[in-house]
């Protein structure tokens, strides 16, 4: 099993706005990219399943080519700085992502 934090560059997560943020997974190497891109190995159902939610609620999964990388937008279950928010600054909500295992090539 591979951890998608050995083949990405960059895995982070930011406010988008006060009621979204987003997941950005930036990649070394351009043949894992292709790899994840041609298989679509990081799609609305594997978020889903990693951050409790239903497929619908994935606002957006981009494959965006210039950069080698993947950007997931998501709600937020509390909009930042309201009472109980834990991370204001959505900076804390990839380690769902970045310590995915995935069978595969991507990296060899």
């Amino acid at each position: 099993m591979t951890r998608l934090s050995d083949v990405a560059l960059v895995v982070r997560s930011k406010n988008t706005s006060p009621f979204t943020y987003s997941l950005d997974i930036m990649f070394r190497e351009p043949r894992d990219y292709q790899y994840f891109k041609s298989r679509k190995l990081i799609d609305a159902v594997l978020v889903a399943r990693l951050y409790r939610l239903k497929p619908d609620q994935v606002l957006d999964v981009i494959y965006f080519d210039p950069a080698m990388a993947i950007k997931i937008c998501l709600p937020r279950d509390i909009s930042s700085g309201a009472p109980g928010d834990s991370d204001v600054y959505g900076a804390q909500q990839h380690a769902p992502l970045l310590l995915w295992e995935f069978n595969g090539n991507a990296g060899h």
